[in-house]
């Protein structure tokens, strides 16, 4: 088994020094409990609502931040993983992206940068990330992340399902209006792909803006391990078997009734699925 915290936490918009502090409370409540994993919400050293892409850029960070240097240093002493959400800047370009990074005792182990860019806060002024979608381990446990409006997409989780993930994490800021989205999809990208898939969203009020909370961890069958079905601050933990994400063959009557999300897949009908779509 594998230990994983989502952390459902108020964020204070461009205020850095307080949130790295909350977020190392947060963690070393995590590890006391006995979490491996800890995962924070999208944005959350940062803050989201901007208004212009100067803001961003002004409580943006580089990877070569002493904020960092302090996360390291607390995973390190804790030995555990933490994932966190910020707007990120680059010394040598004007761009700026939405970004996780995921450190380890021994430093960075992961870096993403949102792929889909709703128009909404930030995401109205930062760059598209580029990379493709991929794996990490951790204990032998194969990870995936994504932000937010990226779990919006099947074809995001499925790739990282197909690259063998054993779960997917889903850092986010699903505001009042999102609520449906925070219900109905993390359940169904879990159910779809025989996956995890944790949820780790933000609470509280952030330029007027209130955020829902509904953090949550998934069974691959598309039930909640632990669900925070409320806008308040908690830490989640539960315990995942990664053998059983891998077992893609799900038998309920054996030779009447067996279904595998991977393997009967029909690839060569889905070709309309990567051609660009039509502009409405």
């Amino acid at each position: 088994m594998f230990r994983i915290a989502s952390v459902q936490t108020d964020i204070q918009f461009g205020n850095i020094d307080e949130n790295l502090k909350r977020t190392l409370e947060k963690m070393t409540e995590a590890s006391a409990n006995g979490a491996r994993l800890v995962v924070f919400p999208e944005c959350s050293l940062t803050g989201y609502c901007c208004e212009t892409k100067e803001e961003g850029k002004a409580i943006g960070l580089n990877l070569q931040s002493t904020v960092f240097r302090r996360l390291h240093e607390s995973c390190r002493s804790l030995n555990v993983f933490g994932v966190f959400g910020f707007l990120e800047t680059e010394d040598e370009s004007d761009d700026l992206f939405n970004s996780l990074v995921c450190i380890g005792p021994a430093g960075i182990v992961a870096h993403y940068r949102k792929t889909h860019l709703p128009q909404l806060g930030v995401d109205r002024f930062v760059t598209c990330g580029q990379a493709a979608y991929d794996v990490f381990e951790i204990d032998k446990v194969q990870v995936g992340m994504l932000i937010c409006y990226d779990s919006s997409f099947p074809e995001a989780t499925r790739v990282l399902a197909l690259k063998g993930a054993d779960v997917v994490l889903l850092p986010t800021n699903w505001p009042a209006a999102s609520i449906s989205i925070a219900e109905l999809v993390p359940p169904v990208r879990a159910m779809e792909n025989h996956i995890y898939f944790v949820v780790a969203n933000r609470v509280g009020l952030e330029r007027g803006v209130s955020f829902v909370g509904r953090s949550r961890i998934i069974h691959p069958n598309g039930s909640s391990l632990t669900y925070a079905e409320h806008d308040r601050e908690e830490v989640l933990i539960a315990d995942i078997d990664p053998e059983l994400a891998r077992q893609k063959r799900i038998v309920r009557v054996l030779g009447k009734h067996e279904v595998n999300l991977i393997a009967d897949r029909r690839p060569e009908l889905y070709g309309e699925i990567i051609e660009k779509s039509v502009q409405h």
